[in-house]
């Protein structure tokens, strides 16, 4: 293939990858994965022949259009292309992803801007959630610079809180498919969550680790990635996501008590290698894992008092702090999160 197909290289939260109007790729999903593939750069580690930076977190894509469905502004599919494997999977989300698709979606003339800010409503395709973000646009044009940090992003940028709606259950069909705040897994307690992400949550003691490691040490893990991957292939169909062999859900995170002052520490996988940091979503699930009583988390995590929980999940480059609002009988009835957005290139993009 010669054509190029236009798109917007963009930072958004912890991750990086393409977004791309959906009406500019091809529109059978076997041409399109193939062009996204070819994109990436996508079967090598390295991804040399490609945009992809070798790594899950920076070979993502965001595929936009703008929405039909009442309230909502733009409709946003989000789709993980592996790196090492033929693969593109719609299976999950990304709430890092997610944070330039309201900048995308103005820049790309599919929101008018307002002056100052503007609430961007977007429906995620992927699991059928509504999700509002606020975009910095002074002067009615989005900027990206601002003074809002996040840990694992150097330097600074405008904010862009993002509140979910709906998320409990959006994968799976419950919050706790399994109906049980614990089960046991191949001998070890865990907790199996969707509440934006399908999580796996289970004690970092418990699989031999202290979870203070750094994510090259725990991948050096040959034995701890083995017991993992064996976990997760066994919670697929427990969750109602059949069977997770070539899926990157679920996420499998592995908690200990805060070292820093935060509700509860995370080493995640996601699910082959060891996450940098926390994808937002997956943040989401293992907060509101910390509120449920009996869970291996909740035995672990200091959540506060009151109907609005403040909860920094650490992680190995950070924290993330998700602010969960409760009803009265203590479930979780919203979540929102900070996330910070920018962009990084502009242009045309050739696939073979």
């Amino acid at each position: 293939m010669t054509d190029g197909i236009g798109c917007m290289w963009m930072r958004g939260g912890t991750s990086k990858g393409g977004y791309f109007l959906a009406d500019d790729l091809p529109q059978e999903v076997a041409a399109r994965d193939a062009a996204l593939l070819s994109i990436m750069g996508s079967p090598d580690p390295r991804q040399i022949d490609g945009m992809g930076g070798g790594d899950p977190l920076t070979s993502k894509v965001a595929v936009v259009k703008r929405s039909d469905r009442p309230g909502v502004n733009v409709d946003y599919l989000f789709l993980q292309v592996f790196v090492d494997r033929a693969v593109v999977s719609d299976a999950q989300n990304c709430g890092n992803i997610l944070a330039g698709v309201g900048p995308f979606a103005i820049e790309r003339g599919l929101v008018a801007a307002q002056d100052g800010e503007t609430p961007v409503t977007i429906y995620m395709e992927n699991t059928g959630q509504v999700a509002e973000a606020r975009v910095q646009t002074p002067g009615g044009a989005v900027t990206y610079a601002g003074v809002a940090r996040i840990d694992g992003v150097p330097g600074a940028s405008a904010p862009v809180p993002i509140v979910f709606r709906d998320t409990a259950g959006s994968s799976c069909g419950a919050l706790l498919p399994t109906g049980n705040a614990v089960d046991m897994v191949a001998g070890v307690e865990v907790t199996m969550i969707d509440n934006g992400m399908p999580c796996v949550v289970l004690r970092a003691a418990d699989m031999g680790i202290t979870g203070e490691e750094n994510p090259e040490a725990l991948e050096a893990n040959a034995d701890l990635r083995a017991r993992l991957e064996a976990i997760r292939l066994a919670c697929g169909p427990l969750m109602n996501l059949g069977d997770v062999s070539d899926k990157s859900v679920p996420k499998m995170t592995m908690v200990s008590a805060a070292r820093d002052g935060g509700a509860i520490s995370t080493r995640t996988f996601i699910p082959h290698r060891c996450h940098k940091a926390i994808g937002v979503l997956g943040a989401v699930s293992v907060a509101t894992a910390c509120l449920i009583e009996g869970t291996p988390a909740h035995a672990l995590a200091v959540t506060g008092e009151g109907d609005q929980r403040n909860m920094a999940v650490e992680h190995p480059t950070g924290e993330m702090t998700v602010v969960a609002t409760l009803d009265p009988a203590g479930q979780v009835e919203s979540a929102g999160i900070l996330r910070t957005a920018r962009k990084l290139m502009d242009g045309v993009a050739f696939p073979r």
